[in-house]
């Protein structure tokens, strides 16, 4: 039986041109979950989001735009990449968590499938090219990177193309703080099953979890947090606290699972590409992972970021920054031939992945 390697032979994303800068904020008045006006002044809490979060500004998507436009223009960049012709494809995962949303709307349309619309978009004739999308929180794309992978495994498939797209301005709060924190793009790799006595690149391990118990409620569709919105109109919400402490205990246990169970040792390990959620969250993550091998000190430049300019635009963080590491466009980040890295993610579920790669 013939072994199989799964690369990664092409990367593509799509970034928003509109950049919504964190000052744009200072002039809205934000409300809690009680309803009641917050008395801070708005600056204050602008500057506070600032330093816990990291993020600068993020980027919007264009009115005339959907989330799957963005994932048709980010796949399209990663078949470029690749090099591949797109009829032979034997399948287009995408992950999102809200479909495309009408501006002005917050109306989820997944009818048809955004899979389906990016296939309709590349214009692929080939019926043997099944497209479908995945529902897996913030760790979408890394959910589907490694269901390609075991469908190489199992001989059902030998080239995927994986999405992650999302437009969560169009669902967020503006009354809520946490509303932040999102963004809007897409992200993409081409993935291809690869003789393993021919590379040694590849995916080595991977780690996956769900917890649905109370902690399924964390993020969640909720009314405006200003007392005279239509309570029929739901926006994306977030229990922050609950979310950064559930990560900080879950999260490095998984990455470290990975790890294990791809025999690699920590020293071994080059980048760790982590969503792009919270700047102190990801680097306590990766601390804590740190700290179950023992090491106090983490290693200069093992962990490249986004978030800064970008902020959190879910299932496209990971995907997104690792095109831009791939492609050079981070000069402070570099990957070569042979290097461990890792991808790890967390959000809505809540769940958990991580997975084990070898450039």
């Amino acid at each position: 039986m013939q072994l199989l390697n799964t690369v990664i032979t092409g990367t593509g994303c799509y970034i928003p041109d509109h950049v919504k800068t964190n000052q744009e904020f200072t002039i809205l008045d934000f409300y809690g979950e009680d309803h009641k006006k917050i008395d801070t002044d708005p600056q204050e809490i602008v500057d506070k989001f600032k330093h816990i979060t990291g993020i600068e500004e993020r980027r919007y998507i264009d009115g005339n735009m959907e989330s799957s436009d963005m994932a048709a223009i980010a796949a399209k960049r990663a078949i470029d990449d690749a090099k591949c012709d797109p009829e032979t494809l034997d399948q287009i995962i995408v992950a999102h968590n809200f479909g495309n949303v009408v501006k002005h709307t917050i109306q989820t349309d997944v009818l048809p499938a955004l899979a389906s619309r990016v296939k309709h978009a590349l214009q692929i004739k080939n019926p043997n090219c099944v497209a479908y999308d995945i529902l897996f929180g913030c760790p979408g794309w890394v959910q589907g990177v490694i269901q390609a992978d075991a469908y190489f495994k199992a001989g059902i498939a030998k080239k995927c193309l994986v999405v992650g797209t999302e437009t969560l301005s169009r669902v967020i709060d503006i009354y809520d703080r946490d509303s932040m924190i999102f963004s809007d793009g897409a992200g993409a790799c081409v993935m291809e099953a690869t003789n393993a006595a021919e590379t040694k690149a590849g995916i080595l391990a991977c780690s996956v979890q769900s917890h649905c118990m109370e902690e399924v409620d964390y993020l969640n569709m909720g009314k405006s947090n200003f007392p005279d919105s239509d309570p029929r109109i739901r926006y994306i919400k977030m229990k922050g606290r609950k979310v950064y402490e559930y990560a900080m205990k879950h999260v490095p246990v998984a990455m470290k699972d990975c790890l294990d169970k791809a025999g690699v040792d920590i020293s071994e390990l080059k980048k760790v590409f982590i969503h792009q959620a919270n700047e102190k969250m990801d680097e306590g993550i990766i601390k804590a992972m740190y700290r179950l091998y023992g090491i106090k000190t983490v290693p200069e430049n093992i962990m490249p970021m986004s978030i800064h300019k970008l902020g959190n635009s879910s299932v496209a963080t990971i995907p997104t920054l690792f095109d831009l590491v791939r492609k050079g466009h981070m000069p402070e980040q570099q990957l070569n031939t042979g290097d461990i890295i890792l991808f790890a993610s967390v959000g809505a579920g809540m769940n958990i992945n991580a997975v084990c790669y070898r450039v």
